[in-house]
């Protein structure tokens, strides 16, 4: 019996270390490697966001006293001529030497400059009969005028004669090639002159093409009117026109042929020539532009030349009135400069005044909408 036992037991012992070992290899197969979890889970985990998500939570209610106020300023611009006693202009002034003055009361100029600056103009044209032997010539001195413009500056054509006969012959362009085609197209027409309407048109388009612009566009506004200045058939009055003028600041250069125009007055009141004169100086008077009225077409060439020059080399100065109120009142406003070297005279020139925004105002057309052709 002892032999049988002796003789199982090298069997005995080989199958219970083969069972042992066989125990072992199930355990480490249930128990994965550390570094085969780690490159698993870094290949699955999602990537981080580059912003925070965005929560929402109320924003915190934001105290009085670190509200944030909106001030909504209003930045005057002018445009100042300068001239001596003898009409010319003066350039090269510093702005130490100017005063603004508005309702009489001292302002802060927030803005100078005396460089030249970017114009867009309205030629406005009539082509009533009255001008039918002066247009060859109006429009020859159109071109020179339109020759003159420098690449940022952007010109209109407008034509008039009668109230239903006001046409924009050309947009806004710098291209002076299609300035100079449409004052080719111009031609003479019957009809009783409309000239108040044609102005306030023309103010309304400059007006309007500047807005389209933005308050931060700093070209100067300007138009250029050549007519015999009487006015017959406006819907229009002069106060209305005034009225949008002060509104527009739309400097205003006339060009006016009063020769042939009556100089017989009525019973109380000016000849037609004396009210055609007086009425073409107030438009240029009032929007700091200049009034001219040429003894013959021979004058025109040098006249484009100078209006050329007049409308780009001026001071453009803006301030912040200290009257802040918007209540839409007429303020006046007065340019003052510094006498010159051995108390040379010096004379400012610009718009007489302006108009205050108005807070809640219901703004009104002044008359039933027209089409402008």
């Amino acid at each position: 019996m002892k032999r049988f036992s002796l003789m199982f037991l090298p069997a005995i012992l080989c199958l219970t270390l083969f069972s042992v070992l066989h125990r072992a290899n199930l355990t480490n197969a249930q128990t994965p490697a550390t570094g085969a979890r780690t490159r698993v889970s870094a290949a699955v985990s999602p990537t981080p966001p580059l912003t925070a998500p965005k929560t929402s939570a109320t924003p915190p209610k934001i105290n009085e006293e670190d509200e944030v106020l909106k001030v909504d300023t209003e930045l005057v611009n002018l445009n100042v001529r300068v001239i001596d006693r003898n009409n010319r202009p003066i350039n090269g002034l510093l702005q130490g030497e100017f005063k603004i003055l508005e309702d009489n009361i001292p302002q802060q100029i927030e803005f100078f400059s005396k460089s030249e600056v970017p114009t867009n103009y309205a030629l406005v044209i009539d082509n009533s009969g009255s001008l039918r032997s002066q247009l060859e010539k109006v429009v020859e001195a159109a071109k020179i005028l339109v020759n003159t413009n420098k690449p940022d500056d952007e010109t209109s054509i407008i034509r008039f004669v009668s109230r239903d006969k006001i046409s924009i012959e050309q947009q806004f362009t710098a291209n002076k090639t299609d300035l100079n085609d449409s004052l080719e197209n111009l031609f003479i027409e019957g009809g009783q002159t409309a000239i108040i309407d044609a102005v306030y048109l023309a103010a309304k388009q400059v007006a309007e093409y500047e807005q389209e612009k933005g308050k931060d566009d700093r070209k100067r506004r300007a138009l250029v009117i050549v007519s015999d200045g009487e006015d017959r058939d406006s819907y229009y009055n002069e106060a209305q026109l005034f009225e949008l003028l002060r509104e527009t600041d739309v400097q205003i250069y006339t060009i006016g042929f009063i020769g042939d125009l009556s100089k017989e007055g009525g019973f109380i009141g000016k000849s037609p020539q004396g009210k055609a004169k007086a009425f073409l100086e107030r438009m240029a008077t009032e929007t700091g532009g200049k009034a001219y009225f040429p003894a013959g077409t021979n004058e025109l060439s040098g006249l484009a030349k100078e209006i050329g020059s007049e409308l780009r080399v001026q001071y453009s100065i803006g301030y912040i009135p200290s009257n802040d109120k918007n209540d839409g009142t007429f303020r006046n406003i007065k340019v003052v400069v510094d006498d010159g070297p051995n108390k040379q005279k010096r004379i400012a020139i610009t718009r007489a005044g302006r108009t205050a925004e108005n807070d809640g105002a219901t703004v009104q057309s002044l008359a039933p909408a027209k089409k402008v052709q």
